[in-house]
């Protein structure tokens, strides 16, 4: 009886102790996705919120094609070609084109403007088109392809490797999904690349051997009616190989949030009733809706957060500042993350009362004037006095610094003072930089020294008329002393000498 009373007391601790557990300890499921490799990451941090096998390599396969739009935008955004520039295509633009090439029937000797050639290449998918532009940027295939990875060297791709611009198949090809991330990433700061990545339909002017072409992206999350589109989604890139499946980097935002994913290596399922799912993009969309549905970005820290009361010395209405945030911290957060719990570490430049802070807090000082390390007297808005440190979720560590949110003026009196002190005193400049805690050296200051000289002077001078006067009053004293004695010695004999 007693060791079944003992069970249930336990079990009902145990109850007790999953109802109260905090908030910050449940943890979002994982998106359930297929693909071989798959990244989901903020567009402007770059913070990873999923990945799965982001670093094993794959071919590039149409992937090629992102690198070809942006050293193609870069070339018209900075005068090195003119979108409207025409372009003659040539027969070396189909030499490396195999029958399973994806390309428009732009023959040689067709003139087309550079634009035109951007849409029919990345829009719609002609390789010979993307070759075209890689001749007139890079002068021959190898010499693009060189371009096309020294950029991705620069954008940080270094599991990437490009040998032509269109992605048909080559041993030495090879890109991962982190990479694929980092590129299409940078190439969204290309206003003319994102506005052919998100383009759905393009119609090419008519040309002398064609009319005009109308080119449909193959990118589903753009068609507006199809049964994948994502209203948020505003530019990509798909790619599909009968060895690599289907593939897609692709961008999206909600908000303030902004959210690029990239899944490589997906391949379609048919439903017992023939359907079939494209889960390049079903899976896309998956990641999408997780990642809008569990992230948000969180004001973590305010300017308007005043973090402790600061003393000041010789203040003229206020005997302290208020410490707030430089600048407001936004972190990107999952929506189960209590930002309550995150450890502070406070750092002050200067003297404050410690029982202003709670337990998720700890204080530490690093003076700035080991001498006096109360804050005085006059204090500037916006003054640095200190940093906070504050410890997120996943271990990462962010140092805001914390400024005064008000100035205060010095006190009348305290200013005369120092104004008086300041004619006279000077700090010692030395050529070493003074060490922490090592004492101030001071000097009187040129003005003073040479007012003590004339002072000095003035008072040599004056005891020397001092004593100068003394001498000649004396010597006068006894000059006439000695004349009444003469006087009086005269008068004693004459008195003598008549009688």
């Amino acid at each position: 009886m007693i060791k079944r009373i003992i069970a249930i007391f336990l079990l009902i601790m145990i109850c007790l102790t999953l109802m109260v557990a905090p908030a910050s300890a449940v943890t979002v499921a994982s998106p359930d996705i297929s693909a071989q490799s798959a990244i989901l990451a903020e567009r402007y941090t770059g913070e990873v919120i999923f990945s799965r096998n982001a670093d094993i390599r794959h071919h590039t396969d149409s992937f090629n094609k992102v690198m070809t739009l942006l050293l193609a935008a870069y070339a018209i955004e900075h005068d090195i070609v003119s979108e409207h520039q025409l372009i003659t295509m040539t027969e070396s633009a189909w030499h490396d084109l195999d029958e399973y090439s994806s390309t428009l029937g732009i023959e040689p000797g067709e003139v087309m403007t550079f634009i035109d050639l951007i849409y029919s290449s990345y829009v719609g998918n002609a390789n010979e088109a993307s070759n075209m532009i890689a001749l007139h940027l890079g002068g021959s295939i190898d010499g693009f392809a060189r371009m096309m990875n020294d950029r991705a060297a620069e954008i940080g791709a270094v599991n990437t490797h490009f040998v032509n611009p269109h992605g048909q198949y080559h041993s030495a090809q090879h890109t991962t999904a982190r990479d694929q991330l980092y590129i299409f990433t940078e190439a969204l700061n290309s206003s003319l690349f994102y506005e052919v990545a998100s383009t759905f339909r393009h119609v090419t002017e008519a040309t002398y051997e064609s009319e005009a072409r109308t080119l449909t992206t193959t990118n589903a999350l753009l068609n507006q009616g199809g049964r994948y589109h994502f209203r948020h989604s505003n530019a990509g890139r798909d790619s599909n190989s009968a060895d690599g499946g289907r593939s897609l980097v692709a961008y999206a935002e909600e908000g303030d949030l902004s959210l690029v994913s990239v899944v490589i290596g997906t391949f379609d399922h048919i439903y017992a009733d023939g359907a079939v799912d494209l889960r390049s993009f079903s899976e896309t969309l998956r990641l999408f809706t997780w990642g809008f549905d569990n992230y948000s970005w969180t004001d973590v820290l305010r300017v308007t957060d005043l973090l402790a009361r600061v003393p000041v010395l010789h203040g003229a209405g206020s005997d302290f500042v208020n410490a707030r945030p430089e600048t407001p911290l936004s972190i990107l957060l999952s929506n189960d993350v209590e930002t309550a719990d995150f450890y502070r570490h406070y750092v002050f430049f200067y003297e404050i009362p410690l029982d202003q802070f709670d337990e998720y807090a700890s204080i530490s000082f690093n003076y700035n004037n080991e001498e006096n390390p109360t804050l005085a007297a006059p204090v500037v808005a916006r003054q640095v006095i200190g940093e906070v440190h504050l410890t997120l979720d996943d271990g990462r560590i962010e140092v805001i610094p914390l400024v005064a949110n008000t100035s205060v003026n010095l006190s009348g009196i305290e200013y005369i003072r120092r104004q008086f002190i300041g004619l006279i005193w000077e700090e010692v400049e030395t050529d070493v930089p003074r060490m922490p805690g090592e004492p101030v050296e001071y000097r009187f200051t040129p003005l003073a020294r040479n007012t003590l000289l004339i002072l000095g002077g003035v008072l040599l001078l004056y005891v020397g008329l001092t004593i100068r006067y003394h001498v000649v009053r004396a010597n006068r004293r006894r000059r006439i002393k000695e004349a009444k004695n003469d006087i009086i010695r005269e008068r004693h004999q004459g008195f003598r000498d008549h009688h």
